[in-house]
């Protein structure tokens, strides 16, 4: 189970389809839990139940309660030294709390496999501002390391970059920006201790001042007897941060509790999108802009794992962007197709689909004339139902998407895989007509 604080993104209704339907489903994973899921992949599932399980009959639900004693239990069993700032250290131009606290101390996030808690991550210094100061500092359970593949430093300053765009709405730009390869020293329980540390520091945009640009961002990986520490910062040096055992968790259970309210007060003030008044869409642009994000997506995904890079999408076309080009979508083939939200959503779902795969499984549907043509055409049967020169390829999607397996048997996958070569077929002959 994985536990993190990160902020929803998003009220985008569309069904992506993983990948070709002739693949056979993936073997079972174990199963990661995250409270506040803001990224794509992975969804939440409510366990305040579970959590509130001890609760005095009659008690009203309060769900950071829950989950402050539930992180307190998880801590409680914790048999290997956890490590964060330095009580009494606060990070340089980082402030102490009246009772000599760190202020911005919180439990960020843990893991636990098997009942096992397996890393504990722990923060900081100023959240609420890019420009920190803000460190994270997460250990690995004894063994961690040489048997097991950790995090890239590079993914950890990509996933600090994430917190600030999902936290505060602050695009940083995606990486990789200037970055230089260092070797550092970290003061831990007084003694200095050697950490390989990867910087990165955004490029600014074309014409933008020099000054006041985005702040470099550096990750560091360490050894502490016998124990993998990893350490995430901005606004302040690698030589500054003092590391210490936390011997009280108290103040970072709190500062949890704390920060969860914080971020669920915000979202509460966010009107959701479907409620929204947005500017008048014309004609079938709206789906024309949300075909453009979703292909672009996919190839940005695609892109990143042929490098070996961990899959995440562009800052840039998450979140908000996203679930307003969706929802104009639905409201416009709701205007143009006469149709209910359900089917009008349940038609750009189907649409965006057919396009993803179709760039996924050809060479010519993006950037070429007749790949143009198709989008066009994809667009017109969607909404009108017209009788497309590709009305054949319509038909044999409609009849891929709609009969899409759920599970089953290897006859079934190979029903599909024979379905989806008669969709891609008649998409040849298409092409061929049009020669």
């Amino acid at each position: 189970m994985r536990h993190r604080m990160v902020r929803e993104s998003g009220g985008r209704h569309q069904k992506r389809d993983a990948g070709s339907s002739g693949s056979a489903p993936a073997p079972d994973r174990p199963v990661r839990e995250e409270r506040f899921a803001g990224r794509p992949a992975e969804r939440p599932r409510d366990r305040s139940a579970d959590q509130g399980a001890g609760r005095p009959a009659g008690r009203p639900a309060d769900r950071f309660a829950d989950q402050e004693e539930f992180s307190r239990r998880t801590l409680a069993a914790a048999d290997f030294p956890v490590y964060g700032v330095a009580a009494g250290q606060a990070p340089a131009g980082g402030t102490m709390t009246a009772d000599g606290a760190l202020a911005g101390e919180a439990l960020a996030a843990f893991e636990t496999s098997g009942g096992e808690l397996r890393w504990v991550e722990v923060q900081c210094g100023d959240w609420r501002s890019a420009a920190g100061p803000y460190v994270t500092v997460r250990t690995y359970r004894p063994g961690a390391g040489p048997g097991e593949r950790l995090p890239e430093l590079e993914d950890l300053v990509e996933d600090e970059r994430d917190r600030v765009y999902e936290q505060l709405g602050v695009d940083e730009g995606d990486g990789p920006g200037r970055v230089r390869a260092l070797r550092a020293w970290i003061t831990v329980d007084g003694e200095p201790c050697a950490v390989e540390v990867h910087e990165d520091r955004p490029v600014p945009e074309p014409g933008a001042p020099a000054v006041d640009g985005p702040e470099p961002v550096w990750a560091g990986r360490l050894r502490v007897g016998g124990l993998t520490v990893t350490v995430c910062a901005r606004g302040v040096a690698p030589g500054a941060v003092e590391l210490g055992a936390i011997g009280d968790f108290e103040g970072c259970l709190r500062g949890r509790t704390e920060l969860l309210r914080d971020l669920a007060a915000r979202r509460a003030r966010r009107v959701p999108v479907e409620e929204r008044e947005l500017p008048p869409a014309v004609g079938m642009e709206a789906h024309r802009a949300l075909i453009a994000q979703s292909v672009a997506e996919s190839a940005a995904i695609e892109a990143q794992v042929r490098v070996g890079r961990t899959p995440r999408l562009p800052r840039g076309l998450r979140g908000e962007v996203g679930a307003v080009r969706w929802e104009a979508a639905v409201r416009q083939q709701m205007r143009l197709a006469t149709e209910t939200r359900e089917e009008a959503a349940a038609a750009v779902t189907s649409m965006v689909n057919h396009l993803n795969r179709l760039s996924q499984q050809t060479h010519w549907l993006v950037g070429t004339a007749e790949g143009e043509a198709a989008v066009e055409e994809v667009v017109r049967y969607t909404v009108f139902a017209s009788e497309v020169a590709s009305l054949p390829a319509q038909r044999a999607w409609a009849q891929l998407w709609r009969e899409r397996p759920g599970g089953g048997g290897a006859g079934v996958w190979e029903e599909q895989r024979l379905a989806e070569q008669l969709w891609l077929s008649a998409w040849e002959q298409w092409r061929a007509a049009r020669r």
